[in-house]
């Protein structure tokens, strides 16, 4: 069995594909991990440069 990787999305995204990456991975939905980053982003300052990290740190999905 082949382990669970992390990959930005290219069908499921917004800017970068971070969030719908995140979605799939976890199986939730990536409108609530938009509205995570959105409050984070709002409440402590972190989010956008949070998003910008996990942009360049997870690859993109391979394949089509």
């Amino acid at each position: 069995m082949e382990p669970k990787r992390i990959f930005r999305s290219k069908n499921d995204r917004v800017l970068g594909g971070v969030c719908g990456g995140l979605g799939n991975y976890f199986n939730i939905d990536p409108v609530l991990i938009r509205v995570l980053w959105a409050v984070s982003f709002f409440a402590a300052g972190m989010g956008l440069l949070g998003y910008f990290i996990a942009w360049i740190i997870i690859p993109e999905e391979p394949g089509t």
